[in-house]
């Protein structure tokens, strides 16, 4: 057969025609599969649970079988630990005790903390038995005694601050006041190193000269939001006003915020959005209205940079790519906040809680990708953005 046939402009048409096919076919399939929570190689294919609906039981035992799954899987392991001798080499288990799964001591933290959400906002799920059993395992008094030991040194004074400090305060604000049996004993059980942790943060408040402003775990205005919540739930007013008064010595004149320059490559926050999910929460409503324009003068026309677009993760097996995911998990939850803040019918709510929706639909999509580098952390950011809707909507 002649080269010259395969050039004929029939067979030229003919194969033309199959690949047209071919690319309408396969994005059919993709287009079939944004419902769904993951790419090819998802975990599950249980479809993605939609901002302002209640989950279903189906939905909610998939986020609770990754917390299952890597709340007592120790390896691999991340530790962030000073050695102070050579007795300090031990296994994550010994160190820590609760909380070593999940790669590294925050994500287990807030693994457990999602466990604890989920027993709370959905007390018939089916899975409800299994999560107390693997939580009565690792919150015990004697294993968070040991926590709080190894806070206790001083090489390990800064440990986790103030991002894993946070996610600890949520779990106990999460349990506070629960009229459970079982939660009752886990509160008691980490009073200890909330103590502890608690007066950590209140000498550190007044020696931050200024705010952290990144997109990863420094962040202050990420610790500093979720520890007020914690503070106004137990009532430690002066916690709360300590929080307040950084919060708007760090802020309050802060004017038209850079969001050209957001994200960074390995962002899973945006310190701008951090930032006035913070602020919303020590602000009247006219007050941070006001403060709203200032620090976001172009949000009023949707000239924000790439704030407003969900970010798309190419490569889900980057442990540090991976966190665009979680990017657009938590833009989506300080959206809402941020929305919920401003006067009904705001037009700047509005084009908020729309973006917030796109970036929950793509965040979703990369919770359950079969990979570890993103399913030991995910899923909390997951259920922390639903729940927040479920509240604010």
């Amino acid at each position: 057969m002649s080269f010259s046939f395969f050039q004929s402009p029939g067979l030229c048409a003919l194969r033309a025609f199959f690949v047209l096919a071919t690319v309408a076919l396969l994005t059919g399939c993709v287009m079939a599969q944004d419902d769904k929570l993951l790419d090819e190689k998802s975990t599950t294919n249980v479809a993605a649970p939609r901002l302002g609906q209640r989950p279903s039981d189906a939905q909610v035992v998939t986020f609770a079988k990754l917390a299952l799954k890597n709340i007592h899987k120790e390896y691999p392991n991340k530790p962030n630990d000073v050695l102070v001798d050579d007795a300090s080499v031990m296994t994550p288990k010994k160190l820590h005790p609760a909380f070593y799964g999940c790669f590294d001591w925050h994500s287990s933290v807030h693994g457990h903390w999602m466990l604890v959400k989920i027993l709370k906002d959905y007390p018939d799920c089916s899975i409800g038995d299994e999560i107390r059993a693997a939580l009565a395992v690792n919150l015990t008094a004697e294993n968070l005694l040991a926590e709080k030991e190894y806070f206790s040194l001083h090489q390990h004074r800064s440990f986790e601050r103030t991002y894993g400090w946070a996610w600890y305060f949520k779990l106990c604000e999460e349990l506070h006041g629960w009229d459970d049996p079982q939660g009752k004993q886990w509160r008691d059980s980490l009073r200890p190193l909330e103590q502890l942790l608690v007066q950590r943060t209140k000498d550190y408040l007044p020696k931050l000269s200024f705010p952290i402003r990144t997109g990863i775990h420094p962040d202050t205005g990420f610790g500093l939001a979720f520890s007020l919540d914690y503070a106004r739930k137990i009532g430690d007013k002066e916690l709360e006003q300590a929080i307040v008064k950084r919060a708007k010595e760090f802020y309050a004149a802060d004017r038209d915020y850079p969001t050209r320059y957001e994200p960074s490559g390995q962002d899973f926050f945006s310190s701008c959005l951090n930032e006035a999910d913070l602020m919303r929460r020590v602000l009247t409503q006219d007050e941070f209205s006001q403060w709203l324009d200032q620090f976001l003068p172009g949000l009023k026309d949707g000239d924000c940079g790439n704030i407003l677009t969900p970010a798309e993760v190419s490569d889900v097996t980057d442990g540090y790519i991976v966190h665009l995911a979680g990017l657009d998990l938590s833009r989506a939850w300080c959206m809402r906040g941020i929305a919920n803040a401003l006067p009904k019918g705001d037009p700047r709510g509005e084009r908020l809680l729309k973006s917030s929706d796109a970036h929950a639909a793509t965040g979703f999509r990369y919770v359950f990708s079969g990979h570890y580098e993103g399913e030991h952390w995910l899923a909390s950011f997951a259920i922390y953005l639903l729940g927040e809707s479920a509240i604010q909507d």
